[in-house]
């Protein structure tokens, strides 16, 4: 197959762009250098016409794409190396999370995925991809196997534990599990993953979408059927999945109407101790280590926030003599009492 064919299959938006290629190319292949300068400069500023308005839809990555046209407008490699090239640009459309423009004393115009002085940044705001894929059937609440066997742990949310062989069931598990059930029978899903695609169980990490466009992850909110849990760096929808939790909440829907799910005082910590918990206390000292910046409410109760995380949240002594409400899970070194607390969802302000 001819390269430009090869382009045009992969790259449809770039066939007006080859047309005017191949025939500057028939024009110029019996001129001199001072017409093949000239061609250079029509073929930078063909790039910089077409491409700059395109880049929200797909293309983040043009420095690669530069160096490519450059190569085709030569004709001098063979068509493997051509196909090769394709193969290297399409890879990185992914890679390139921002692009810079930058405009030089001659007026050239060349792109970058770093800032250079005088650049400007084009914001890239195209929709993330999305797979699909059949289901097996679904494990619990917020898992699901698919046919190719892999465990898909949905994300941003966390859904009460069903029983197994090392945990008895939480209440609203079986509610949470069924309906998911009765929403995925028979049906592929699509999976849209965020920056970590797996756990420390290998699990992979998603987003999944019915093929009508309703989110799975969200929908199960909307329904009291499950709490947010983000865990940073996935942060994608997570305006949207607080929100909706906030509403299930206020409705008192599923979970959020369970004596089981009410806030205890922090000071009880003792005796609730298993699974996902809300409590409420007035830290009084912040504490800082290597790893952790620590919020104490007395000599034997924390929250504990990675230093890594810390940017996510406010000044941490807006907080201090403030009655919060904290969620999460409890864990336990002799009689000292701790919760690690991974984005400003789980730490509320009352």
């Amino acid at each position: 197959m001819h390269p430009f064919a090869a382009l045009r299959i992969l790259f449809p938006r770039l066939d007006a762009l080859l047309n005017n290629a191949q025939e500057a190319l028939k024009k110029v292949a019996s001129d001199g250098q001072a017409r093949r300068n000239q061609v250079k400069k029509r073929r930078l500023q063909v790039i910089n016409e077409h491409f700059e308005p395109d880049f929200n839809a797909a293309w983040p990555s043009v420095v690669v794409f530069q160096s490519f046209l450059s190569v085709m407008f030569r004709r001098k490699l063979p068509y493997l190396i051509y196909g090769l090239l394709v193969l290297c640009f399409a890879a990185s459309l992914s890679l390139a999370s921002e692009i810079y423009r930058n405009v030089d004393e001659r007026g050239r115009v060349t792109y970058s995925d770093s800032p250079q002085t005088g650049s400007r940044q084009i914001p890239i705001t195209g929709q993330p991809s999305r797979q699909l894929y059949p289901v097996d059937h679904v494990y619990d609440g917020d898992t699901i196997i698919l046919e190719n066997g892999k465990h898909i742990r949905l994300l941003g949310i966390n859904t009460p534990e069903i029983e197994s062989r090392v945990r008895s069931e939480e209440p609203g598990g079986t509610a949470a599990k069924k309906w998911l059930q009765s929403k995925l029978q028979n049906k592929p899903v699509y999976l849209e993953f965020d920056q970590v695609k797996r756990d420390k169980y290998n699990r992979l990490l998603a987003h999944i979408f019915l093929p009508n466009g309703e989110h799975i992850n969200l929908a199960l909110l909307q329904n009291g059927l499950a709490a947010v849990s983000i865990i940073p760096p996935n942060g994608r929808y997570s305006d949207k999945l607080i929100q909706a939790q906030q509403q299930a909440e206020q409705s008192e829907l599923g979970i959020w109407s369970m004596p089981e799910y009410q806030t205890h005082p922090i000071g009880q910590i003792a005796n609730h101790t298993k699974g996902w918990q809300r409590f409420t206390g007035t830290p009084v000292a912040i504490r800082k280590s290597r790893k952790f910046t620590r919020l104490l409410f007395n000599d034997k109760i924390d929250i504990r926030i990675a230093n890594s995380n810390i940017n996510l949240f406010p000044d941490l002594a807006i907080y201090i003599g403030k009655k919060l409400e904290i969620r999460g899970w409890v864990s336990r070194n002799k009689d000292f009492y701790s919760l690690q607390i991974q984005h400003p969802s789980a730490l509320i302000m009352r």
